[in-house]
């Protein structure tokens, strides 16, 4: 980590951060480690925090939980985040699956984010791809009623997949007839900005739970 990464990871992650590894059997108390009970918004993969940190600050009534498993990437998020005066996200290192499968119980979530996550373009790997319906399965029974999950990748046959299997999903309908417009709120990052250099469109998908 960078210098200011480190002093930011030494005065920040106590209290806003978590190892997934190391929580305790059994739900998460989020109202607890919040402070207040309030909608729970769950971004999957956050990076460097670059739109994490201002979708929190966007959205001061819900709890904003980022999960990531890159330690300089949530150093980094926790850096944005004060200079944005965020209050209202926490931050988990370690394994998506493991967070949902232990720690968030049925019917909990409010909202779950996908943005970008990596797309092993080789046909060979797109296994290791973390959309796949065992896991969509696992998140749509994490979704409240009326909770909605929102991918998006400039990946197109990723993005096919994506479509394919939220489709597939019996306890989640799609709120468009194929493709989401992107959404005005989403910030358009660096990194969305280089691939539609390179010609890589990206596309949204919003799925709601029903």
């Amino acid at each position: 980590m960078t210098v200011g990464q480190t002093r930011a990871w030494e005065r920040h992650w106590d209290r806003l951060g978590r190892n997934v590894a190391d929580l305790p059997a059994g739900p998460l108390d989020l109202d607890g480690w919040f402070g207040r009970s309030a909608p729970v918004l769950l971004e999957i993969g956050s990076g460097m925090g670059e739109t994490t940190a201002r979708l929190a600050q966007a959205e001061p009534e819900v709890n904003y939980l980022a999960v990531e498993v890159y330690q300089p990437g949530l150093a980094q998020l926790m850096m944005r985040a004060e200079a944005l005066g965020v209050t209202n996200l926490r931050l988990l290192r370690g394994d998506a699956v493991v967070l949902l499968e232990r720690h968030l119980p049925p019917d909990s979530l409010h909202g779950v984010r996908i943005f970008y996550p990596d797309p092993w373009p080789k046909k060979k790997h797109h296994k290791r791809r973390l959309v796949q319906p065992s896991f969509v399965a696992l998140v749509a029974s994490r979704l409240a009623p009326g909770g909605r999950l929102h991918l998006a990748t400039d990946w197109e046959n990723y993005a096919e997949q994506m479509l394919e299997v939220l489709s597939a999903e019996p306890l989640l309908r799609n709120l468009h007839t194929d493709w989401a417009p992107r959404p005005d709120w989403r910030p358009l990052t660096k990194f969305e900005s280089r691939a539609e250099e390179v010609g890589r469109a990206s596309r949204d998908i919003v799925f709601e739970r029903r």
